[in-house]
């Protein structure tokens, strides 16, 4: 059943909202996939604080126009909309998870671009934002970092004393 303007206008609010209040935003192209796929990957995605809408392009295009932005070449076949829902979450989530689901489920989704940082990118620069691990990871290998060199010289120290006594 066709969308009334009313409805069409309240999805495009409800993007542009997202788009500027949003860390990072993913453009996803899809096709084939099936309804429990994706009912598996909105799960996971609503887990992480990530929403994930199906629009027409038109109205993708409208709600980037309102947050902004500007499309030169357009989005081409079917196109998602996923973005953080919290300012505060992390800003790489969205297109991580995209990047995760897309290597399940071979050929059926792909990154298209996004917007990262407020600013427009192409699906490149979206596949490598997606490859950046999550925060806690981050913040486990930098504290890793921190902790080496006194867990080594630790080692050291057992070592002598060992041998000494």
């Amino acid at each position: 059943m066709a969308k009334t303007k009313q409805q069409k206008q309240e999805i495009v609010e409800k993007l542009s909202t997202g788009i500027k209040g949003a860390a990072s935003t993913v453009f996803v192209g899809f096709t084939k996939v099936t309804v429990a796929e994706e009912s598996v990957m909105r799960k996971a995605l609503r887990e992480a604080g990530v929403k994930y809408v199906v629009a027409k392009k038109t109205l993708i295009d409208r709600a980037l126009k309102a947050a902004g932005h500007t499309l030169e070449n357009g989005l081409e076949g079917e196109i998602a909309v996923a973005y953080n829902t919290s300012s505060d979450g992390d800003a790489s989530a969205p297109a991580r998870l995209i990047h995760e689901f897309a290597g399940k489920f071979k050929d059926k989704l792909v990154i298209a671009g996004g917007v990262f940082e407020g600013m427009l990118r192409n699906a490149a620069a979206m596949q490598e934002i997606a490859t950046i691990p999550s925060m806690d990871v981050l913040r486990g290998r930098f504290a890793n970092v921190i902790n080496s060199p006194l867990t080594r010289f630790a080692v050291v120290l057992s070592k002598v004393a060992e041998k000494k006594a």
